[in-house]
Parts: structure tokens; sequence; C-alpha cells
């Protein structure tokens, strides 16, 4: 069910993150009306199949909804969007933040929103994910329109790419040369959200790894493991300045990213909660599966997040 984007180079950066940078194309604003998209919600807490609205009339109390997406699939995204229609209905005054979008451009972000610039020039300097146009920029452009802040919360991937080739040291380099990029907290222990990222490595591993040694494959895991954490606790640590800078304004912080960050209550999940203790922190996992009418959920997935929300591939 889990749909992991790894890379499998010396240069790679995290599970889910799939994309590079490039300029999307330029796009009139479109209306984000919804259409017709296939789809079934589970609540895990109550064991029983609900509804989109009703879920929505849940997640309208959460203060963080964590939104877990299989990258680069069109009905995910189309029900990301409807996500945030509902919560216009509900008159929910709404931070977005974005895994696709990193720390370092966040200035940018906030001038394009602000109207200071076009999108030709937002685009141009913010290295938006290739498929923007289609899977994000609806997100984007519903903040602009109700006047929403829109996080930029990710660590910018160059960091990210030097900690998974360099470990430890790499990351208090980064950290102490470029704080305002990087979480000040980062924390990694061997638990079981690294017993899932080791697993998913080994299920695809890089060109030559049948040479390498079990003790450097642990190295190598090890690092990466490492650079997930960082994009995870700088991500939760943009989440919860947002949080803060709500001062005491109703309100959620609705952030996007790739599953595996937030399944299983762990990644950007755990550490939100970390630093937000005794808040509603809600988790939707986006499943893209085959045939939604045989689903049955069972097992690690009634443990995945408190709403699976499944849609056809």
């Amino acid at each position: 069910m889990l749909s992991l984007l790894l890379l499998s180079t010396a240069f790679a950066l995290t599970v889910s993150d799939g994309q590079t940078s490039a300029a999307a194309p330029v796009h009139p604003p479109t209306d984000a009306s919804p259409a017709y998209v296939p789809e079934r919600v589970y609540d895990t807490r109550r064991r029983t199949f609900t509804d989109f609205e009703a879920m929505l009339a849940d997640l309208s109390r959460a203060d963080v909804i964590l939104v877990g997406e299989q990258h680069d699939d069109p009905n995910t995204h189309r029900l990301e969007a409807a996500v945030l229609q509902g919560l216009i209905r509900r008159r929910v005054s709404v931070t977005v933040s974005l895994e696709m979008f990193e720390r370092d451009v966040q200035a940018t972000l906030d001038a394009y929103l602000a109207g200071s610039i076009d999108e030709a020039a937002f685009l141009k300097a913010s290295r938006p994910w290739p498929r923007y146009a289609t899977d994000y920029r609806a997100l984007v452009e519903m903040a602009r329109a109700h006047a929403w802040p829109v996080v930029a919360s990710n660590v910018p991937r160059r960091l990210a790419s030097e900690v998974a080739k360099g470990g430890a040291a790499a990351l208090a380099k980064a950290s102490t040369d470029e704080p305002a990029l990087t979480a000040r907290s980062v924390k990694c222990p061997l638990d079981g959200y690294y017993e899932r990222f080791a697993a998913s490595m080994n299920a695809h591993p890089a060109p030559g790894a049948e040479k390498t040694s079990e003790e450097e494959k642990r190295a190598t895991t090890e690092r990466y493991y490492l650079s997930q954490c960082f994009k995870d606790e700088t991500m939760a640590e943009s989440i919860v300045a947002a949080f803060d800078r709500q001062a005491g304004r109703l309100g959620a912080i609705v952030h996007y990213n790739g599953a595996f960050h937030s399944d299983f209550g762990a990644g950007v999940a755990e550490r939100v909660r970390r630093r937000l203790p005794g808040r509603r922190i809600a988790v939707i996992s986006m499943l893209p599966v085959l045939d939604i009418d045989a689903i049955a959920p069972e097992g690690e997935d009634l443990l995945r997040a408190e709403y699976l929300v499944y849609t056809v591939k």
C-alpha cells in the first residue's frame, strides 16, 4: 500500500522526495471547483468507513492536519485541494505548509502571495517541483485567494544531500553555518521509524549494492536516515513556528508531505507532537488503489493514520 520514492545514488535525498528542481510552466489562475473524484474514507479510530464531509467536520477542530500523499497521483492531488475547500466552507482560517518548498525560498513565496512579484518570477526563483502546475498550484492559489500564509517548510535539498553523504559531521556543519534554514533540534533514534526506513532502502537498493559489505550498507542507511530526520525536524519546526504565529487565533496548519513522513504517527507527526504537547495533531494518509470497492483495512493499515483516504489510481 505504501508508495515510496527512494533515491539510489550517493546524491540521493530521502524517502518520498523524488522530485528535482525545475521551473514549472506558468498557467493563468484557474477555478479550483471540485469535480468528482472516486474516494472512500476509513476512520481507523472507530474502525468504520465514513465520508469525506464527516472527516472534514472533525478535522476542522484540529490544530495541525498532516496530509500524507503518494507523489504524482492525480486523484490524490485533487482530494488534497478538496481538503482545503472543505475547510473554507467551514470558515476555518488556514495556514498551508508544504514539503515541496524549502525554507530559503520563503521570501519569494511571500512576495508572490502579497502580489509583489508575478507567477513567472515566483516559479523562476522558488525551485518548484516539476509537477507543480498540476499537483500543488491549486493549494498555493487557494491560499493566495484567501490571504492565507504558505510555509516553505523543508530544509534546502542541498543541505539534506550533504547530510546523506556526510552524516553527523555534515549535519553539525549545516546547523552551524545556516541555522535559519535548519531545525535547531534534530533527534534521530533508531526506532520503529528507522526500521521501516531501512526496510524500504533494502527493498530499493542502489546500483552496485550487492558488492557492498553489510557494515557499509548499514552505515549508508544510517546516514540517509539522519538526512530523513533532518528533513522531518525542519518541517516540524516550521509547522510549529507557523502555529505560534497565529498567537491564539483559531485556525489550522495544513501540512502536505510524502506519506512516509507522517504515516504511523512517526517522522513529522512525532516531531510536531513533541513540540506541541496537548494539541490535536491529525494525520491523513492518501492511498491510491486499483479498486476502492474491495478495500477492507486491516493489520498495520489500522495504525497508519487517523483517516485513510482511498482513491483510484
